[in-house]
């Protein structure tokens, strides 16, 4: 098994200017973080980014590092909106597509399977088909003759996902509630990228959970990092719960430019060592 560990700023050095990228995770649970922090350091800019969204997507869009969000929904979870992509949609600096949950899903399933489009019946009679000139309907082949809508591939130039345990060979595991279609984002791009909370002997993982949580295949990644506490200041249990009160400091950063500006040379314009010790200090 080849040793697939890199760098956060090896990852990075794979997005370009204009990718389409996949952020793994749902809403601000287990989110990949230090490397959305390590790209918004960086000079890469016209991302479309493809996310059960949540401060990832609010992230980027408040660094100015987006074009177009393709997205179920983009939450805080204990804040519903999240208010950087607010402001950004409101404000109509980013395109977007809008999709229901199970549309995006089937979405980055015809991209693994590397399929054009996938029918299926939610949307119709909705305005996410009707008023998105990207969601088209198809005509079955057989007798029925019934309406479906087509659901296009969502390809992914790179994906970037977060686990709570990896081995050197890029095989990872979640150890919470849910995958949250990690495997799909990992599945439905050219390259996909792992960071976690510790990596481990692949013999271990029936010790931190079992076989039925190592879903992330090693045929699916390209790179493993290991970045304790990644994920903050979003969730990634059984690890560490959600950091609340950090998470209300983020969101009243929306407030107004100053409020952002502060904040992002607070806690973005510093390294991920920096970043980390300032969190433990608090």
């Amino acid at each position: 098994m080849p040793d697939k560990r890199t760098t956060i700023e090896e990852i990075v050095g794979e997005i370009h200017d204009g990718m389409t990228i996949g952020i793994g995770g749902w809403g601000s649970r287990r989110k990949p973080m230090a490397v959305v922090r390590a790209i918004l350091r960086s000079d890469v800019k016209d991302l479309t980014v493809v996310s059960y969204g949540g401060p990832d997507v609010g992230l980027l869009c408040a660094a100015g590092k987006v074009r177009k969000v393709v997205f179920a929904f983009v939450s805080l979870d204990s804040i519903a909106l999240e208010p950087h992509f607010r402001n950004a949609k409101q404000a109509g600096t980013v395109d977007t597509l809008e999709l229901d949950e199970g549309m995006f899903l089937l979405g980055l399933q015809a991209a693994a399977w590397r399929v054009p489009f996938l029918p299926t019946r939610v949307g119709l009679g909705s305005d996410v088909v009707e008023r998105q000139d990207e969601i088209r309907t198809v005509a079955s082949p057989y007798d029925d003759g019934e309406t479906f809508v087509a659901m296009p591939a969502l390809p992914l130039d790179v994906a970037i996902v977060h686990q709570n345990r990896a081995d050197v060979g890029g095989n990872a595991q979640f150890l919470g509630p849910d995958l949250y279609f990690d495997d799909l984002i990992c599945q439905a791009a050219a390259k996909a990228f792992v960071t976690c909370e510790r990596i481990v002997a692949t013999a271990d993982f029936a010790a931190e959970g079992s076989h039925h949580t190592q879903r992330i295949s090693r045929l699916w990644t390209d790179g493993v990092v290991a970045t304790p506490n990644g994920a903050h200041f979003t969730s990634c249990t059984p690890d560490y719960e959600r950091d609340e009160a950090f998470q209300k400091e983020y969101a009243a950063s929306a407030a107004s430019a100053e409020a952002w500006h502060q904040w992002r040379t607070d806690w973005i314009d510093i390294d991920e060592a920096d970043y980390q010790r300032k969190v433990a200090a608090r």
